[in-house]
């Protein structure tokens, strides 16, 4: 778990501090003997007439984001809660110097607090938002060769600049791979044994020692030429020899199928339900028919760009003329 920085915990508590600065206090009370109340909700620091309870403190807590929530209530418990305080006793003194009349502040106060609320009522509307499995299937039959497969195996000889180039290896030209891989090829289909070959030649020395075997793999998961070979390729079939960044690849395809519905369902779940809150959003935005003052948001016109400085022309010289967009060709 990565550490709570300072800076998260300062977001966290200006969020608290927003509805804590704008909530009226009570008049203070002689203490009272202690109740059931005061028991199940102990006071867990104090400093000066500061009190802090357990449920103000773990409240403040669950208003950093998810992932830092496990280690303030852990191992950064008393970080969280020095940094908690710190913001307490400043924000106390703030007030006894007026600073929570102050315009800035009172601004600032005011959009935190819009903003907590308008949060608020998105998580209302996420909760709000249902989606059937009857939906997803349909998403999923809709958007089937999204979920493609293949399983393959290759056999990579990677050229002078590589990063799959092996060290203290011979280094060969792009030339020498891609005739290496072209004789390769030739073995297999010849009958050759791919799996021993790409233990014995291939420079993807992950893959190699498993005898090439990339295992399933879908879209966008492999280079552009790479994935484009492979998933064009028919069951059995090896692959014209593919130049990648990589080097060189003999690939061999051993299986076309789909991921499963049930391993993409909560995947397709988030993203149907991501998409329908963006539309409620879109709709609150349209109905209430926003007018822009088209002249404050105008796009600025770019400045003018400075002259060009012209070198110094002699009385032989020629006119400029445009390069032609083949830069190789030679004309007479």
């Amino acid at each position: 778990m990565k550490k709570i920085t300072t800076t998260m915990m300062a977001l966290a508590l200006s969020a608290t501090a927003a509805v804590a600065q704008t909530t009226p206090k009570p008049p203070a009370t002689p203490a009272a003997p202690a109740t059931a109340q005061t028991v199940s909700d102990p006071v867990i620091v104090s400093a000066g007439e500061i009190a802090i309870h357990q449920k103000e403190f773990e409240n403040a807590i669950k208003t950093l984001p998810a992932e830092y929530q496990s280690y303030a209530m852990g191992p950064g418990k008393k970080q969280f809660a020095d940094d908690y305080l710190r913001m307490k006793l400043l924000a106390a003194k703030g007030m006894k110097e007026g600073l929570a009349n102050d315009p800035e502040v009172v601004n600032q106060l005011s959009l935190l607090r819009e903003n907590l609320v308008a949060n608020a009522e998105i998580a209302r509307l996420e909760k709000s938002i249902k989606v059937s499995d009857e939906d997803l299937k349909k998403a999923y039959d809709a958007n089937v060769k999204d979920y493609e497969q293949v399983t393959a195996r290759h056999i990579l000889i990677a050229f002078k600049g590589s990063p799959a180039a092996q060290p203290g290896k011979k280094e060969l030209t792009e030339e020498e791979a891609k005739a290496k891989a072209e004789d390769l090829r030739k073995q297999i289909v010849a009958g050759a044994d791919f799996a021993e070959l790409a233990k014995k030649e291939s420079d993807d020395t992950g893959s190699g020692s498993r005898g090439g075997d990339l295992g399933a793999f879908g879209p966008n998961q492999m280079v552009p030429e790479f994935e484009q070979a492979a998933f064009a390729a028919k069951v059995g079939e090896v692959t014209p020899v593919v130049r990648t960044q990589y080097g060189y690849h003999v690939i061999k395809v051993e299986k076309h199928d789909s991921t499963p519905f049930d391993q993409v369902k909560a995947t397709l779940e988030r993203a149907e339900a991501k998409k329908r809150l963006q539309d409620q959003l879109d709709a609150l935005k349209a109905e209430a028919k926003p007018v822009y003052n088209d002249t404050y948001f105008a796009v600025p016109a770019a400045p003018p760009a400075a002259a060009a400085e012209a070198p110094a022309s002699s009385p032989d010289s020629k006119p400029a003329t445009t390069a032609s967009p083949d830069m190789t060709s030679k004309k007479p």
